[in-house]
């Protein structure tokens, strides 16, 4: 009977396609976007575009508030349910939409006073990348991201202090406000 030296060559295809999927399983995590509940329209943009809301002719669609003061800042519109994070020399670095919270902060000037990582939302729901600045009628207010991607009722009864982002928002609201940054409310 004819002994075959096959084991070896099976065992050496063997991890090279295990090599090619585990290749490919990181590049579709690398690039697969946080929130999978939306379709990603158009198949020709990079993951950061698709992720963000801070390139130029966003930026000139929705141009920085007039009167939201200077320095580093997080600029918060009311009206507009817009935030920008504002470096140095004026310079918009970000801006994006939210979906406000039932409890509104007054215009005027804060700061960052708490962040945390993960925590259960005034709502319940998990969220991440939270970044406080005010309380308003015993609720604390402050920019988080739900971790499932979903934005809060806004005919909710019960009062809730989180301004919601996406979550490529969050991570950039995260990494760019730390305790003390300005946080400027406008109408």
């Amino acid at each position: 009977m004819a002994r075959s030296n096959s084991g070896p060559i099976v065992a050496g295809i063997t991890a090279a396609a295990l090599a090619v999927v585990v290749f490919l399983a990181y590049q579709a995590s690398a690039t697969a976007p946080d929130d999978l509940s939306t379709a990603r329209r158009d198949s020709s943009h990079s993951a950061d575009r698709r992720d963000s809301d801070d390139d130029s002719d966003k930026q000139e669609k929705h141009p920085l508030p007039a009167a939201s003061g200077g320095g580093v800042r997080v600029v918060y519109a009311l009206d507009e349910r817009r935030v920008w994070l504002v470096g140095e020399d004026d310079e918009v670095t970000r801006t994006f939409p939210v979906t406000p919270s039932t409890v509104s902060p007054e215009p005027g000037q804060y700061a960052v006073t708490s962040r945390s990582a993960r925590i259960a939302g005034s709502d319940g729901v998990p969220v991440e990348h939270v970044v406080r600045f005010t309380t308003v009628e015993g609720v604390v207010v402050g920019f988080s991201a739900a971790m499932n991607g979903r934005m809060p009722d806004p005919g909710a009864e019960r009062k809730t202090g989180g301004i919601r982002e996406k979550r490529a928002d969050g991570k950039a609201m995260w990494s760019f406000a730390t305790i003390g940054t300005k946080i400027v409310v406008v109408d």
